[in-house]
């Protein structure tokens, strides 16, 4: 386990680290002791009532946070003809075919998010290798491989989120920025949540959102009452 910093330290002798705080203490505590001279990104961890190592069990998927990231991401599409045009329309920063396969090859990977059209997935299997272990590969199953390529670049362009459950059974992930409101912040995570008990599987038995926890950059998680923020979602349906 990493040694805490003098900072985390003197936070976690201001917080009850057995505590469950509701959702807008928590993030206040968090936004409290983010001080860093950048603008810290607020963190999510959830545990999830998930076996990862069964297959039927993995869960997966993408949300766009209705509040964005706080990340301004660069999109690359692989597509052609009309699609392509749809493709820069909607705000790609990145689009082509073969002609992108071969600045991938040669490592220029300026972006962060890869889409593709069905028919250009030809040339997007051969960089697997690449793309794969940076967690870029498009895939049907988060939306990035999709024959309505417009839709899935505002989407990126809008702060949508790739999850996936690691073997431990936990999802990680970012909803903001220190500089967000509470409130952006708690409607991010809601909307993680909503997504997340969406993806759970007809397999997982028992208590599925078993823990949330979330905590900035620099700093030490805040456990969160799951029915805190769980509540705010059923007044919303």
């Amino acid at each position: 386990m990493a040694k805490l910093t003098k900072r985390q330290k003197a936070q976690v002798g201001k917080i009850e680290t057995t505590k469950l705080y509701a959702v807008d203490d928590a993030i206040a505590l968090i936004k409290e002791f983010a001080v860093a001279k950048f603008d810290e990104s607020i963190d999510v961890a959830v545990q999830l009532g998930v076996d990862a190592k069964k297959s039927d069990q993995v869960v997966r998927g993408a949300v766009v946070m209705p509040n964005g990231t706080g990340k301004t991401k660069r999109v690359a599409v692989f597509t052609q003809g009309a699609k392509a045009d749809e493709a820069r329309a909607a705000g790609a920063d990145i689009v082509g075919m073969d002609d992108l396969a071969a600045e991938v090859k040669a490592g220029n990977i300026n972006f962060d998010v890869v889409i593709a059209s069905p028919d250009a997935m030809r040339v997007v299997g051969q960089l697997g290798q690449i793309l794969g272990p940076r967690g870029l590969m498009p895939n049907p199953k988060v939306g990035t491989v999709t024959a309505d390529v417009a839709t899935a670049v505002r989407n990126a362009k809008a702060g949508q989120v790739q999850f996936r459950v690691d073997k431990g059974g936990i999802i990680h992930g970012t909803i903001g920025r220190r500089s967000f409101d509470t409130d952006k912040l708690k409607g991010n995570l809601q909307a993680l949540l909503d997504a997340l008990n969406k993806a759970k599987p007809a397999s997982s038995k028992g208590v599925y959102l078993r823990k949330v926890a979330v905590s900035s950059t620099m700093g030490v998680g805040v456990r969160v009452e799951v029915a805190s923020i769980t509540a705010g979602l059923a007044a919303q349906s």
